[in-house]
């Protein structure tokens, strides 16, 4: 008797929606690890490529759950080549990539044409907190990072966002993104009470600016504020931030008014078992985007094989 292939998309928009039922959201969460010194960063394979979309949440998530305070994954297959095993009894992580299969179908014409069906696949990953044997680079915690909470400009970062030529405006104190004039408000770094706070918070209204028509053009039919069409679009733009945080090494900046969302985001996730994907692949291409328009080697861009 052959098994019925996995629902990847209900299995995981189930896990999230679990999360998400317990007040955590799995995209905000993983910044206070030891191994990391109180950064936030991205989970990594164990070539040192980044994964991408719908699988840093997953990996977050499993993080949070375990308490694990290492960034690294990989399969039993790769713990093997580097001469070590996973623990008895230790329990994988699912993490998925996109795949198609071949249909005979039938055109307008009435000729036979090989169509590629897209569908997902899954496998386990392993923390290397789960793992014996591995070098010791595998277990080496970050750098201690300072803890003061210093209200001044980063270059690095003003660099990343001037080369994105968005019209930043200052002032007030409120920070948004007005479609209409296509502009980013922020308040004065000075109103934040550490400039991580500040960039968190630029780099969230970013996300935002990414949607306008003239760049990636993302419209899900929002009308007015609170409707579903916004829930969608704040989904996006949290874990944009969140991937973006990460990618530029500072923590993200948890807004309690982002709170009120969860119960909307929970009845779309609820309707639509691929509304996960579909948020996480938005936000992927969001960081993507603001990401192509740095300089060469500016902006870490680490390509892989999975999709979402």
């Amino acid at each position: 008797m052959t098994q019925p292939r996995k629902d990847v998309y209900a299995l995981v928009t189930h896990q999230i929606i679990q999360a998400l039922e317990q007040g955590v959201r799995p995209w905000m969460k993983p910044w206070d690890s030891t191994h990391l010194n109180g950064r936030v960063t991205m989970p990594r394979r164990a070539t040192g490529e980044s994964y991408r979309g719908i699988n840093i949440l997953l990996l977050w998530g499993a993080a949070i759950t375990a308490g694990y305070d290492n960034p690294i994954w990989m399969t039993v297959k790769q713990a093997n080549k580097h001469q070590a095993n996973v623990r008895k009894g230790e329990k994988g992580t699912m993490v998925v990539y996109a795949d198609t299969f071949s249909k005979t179908e039938t055109n307008d014409k009435g000729e036979d044409v090989a169509v590629a069906i897209p569908y997902l696949k899954s496998y386990t990953v392993f923390n290397c907190a789960q793992i014996e044997g591995l070098s010791a680079h595998f277990y080496q915690a970050a750098p201690p990072t300072s803890l003061e909470n210093v209200v001044t400009r980063d270059q690095r970062l003003d660099a990343y966002f001037a080369a994105t030529r968005a019209d930043l405006r200052h002032g007030g104190n409120r920070a948004f993104y007005s479609i209409t004039h296509d502009y980013v408000q922020m308040p004065p770094l000075e109103a934040f009470h550490d400039s991580e706070s500040y960039y968190a918070t630029l780099g969230h209204e970013m996300v935002h600016w990414t949607r306008h028509e003239q760049r990636l053009n993302r419209d899900f039919g929002r009308k007015q504020w609170g409707d579903e069409g916004y829930a969608q679009e704040e989904l996006v733009a949290e874990m944009g931030a969140a991937f973006l945080c990460a990618a530029l090494d500072i923590t993200p900046e948890v807004r309690d008014d982002h709170a009120a969302y969860i119960d909307s985001w929970l009845k779309v996730l609820r309707d639509d078992k691929r509304a996960l994907f579909k948020a996480a692949s938005y936000a992927q291409k969001a960081v993507d985007y603001l990401n192509s328009l740095q300089a060469p080697c500016t902006a870490e861009t680490s390509p892989d094989q999975v999709a979402a």
